[in-house]
């Protein structure tokens, strides 16, 4: 019931109100910004002289004031970090060649942590520390928590085992 009477309310004379809005002559434009108007009587080429134009005409006299001297051969810190060569795997040009200090590539990752599961005691937390340029902490944490995927066999069914119902 509701929606019926919405419905005639909104199509109430509706040719007429259509009518009334295609024989306008022209929408009603937006009003302009001060400086458009300003722009368009200077003839369009120039701009008018504002507090933005004075503002920035007082920071570049400021930087011009500013005289920046050589440090006599101190140099800022290096933004660049040090690099260091990359045991090379299987991959040939694909294996990455260089890694930031304090970082390892996959490839060695997984190197390392098989080499320290086969021969603990000869790689050992402090061995791959200075080998691969890492802190010990960081190496710690890598043999604690990071465990390479290992293949376990579980032995046939046998007369013990549960055999599924």
């Amino acid at each position: 019931m509701g929606g019926r009477l919405t419905r005639v309310f909104r199509t109430f004379n509706l040719e007429s109100r259509a009518r009334r809005e295609i024989s306008k002559e022209k929408p009603t434009p937006a009003p302009r910004h001060p400086t458009s108007r300003l722009d368009e009587l200077a003839g369009g080429g120039r701009y008018p002289e504002t507090d933005h134009f004075i503002k920035t005409s007082k920071i570049v006299h400021y930087l011009s004031t500013v005289l920046v001297k050589d440090g006599g051969g101190e140099h800022l810190p290096c933004k660049q970090e040090e690099k260091r060569l990359t045991k090379l795997g299987n991959l040939g040009d694909l294996d990455i060649q260089k890694v930031p200090k304090g970082k390892i590539s996959i490839v060695e990752a997984l190197t390392l942590l098989n080499n320290h599961k086969l021969h603990p005691q000869i790689w050992t937390a402090e061995k791959i520390a200075v080998e691969y340029s890492l802190e010990l902490k960081e190496v710690n944490s890598l043999l604690e928590f990071f465990i390479p995927f290992a293949v376990q066999e579980f032995p046939k069914e046998t007369k013990k085992a549960i055999k599924p119902t």
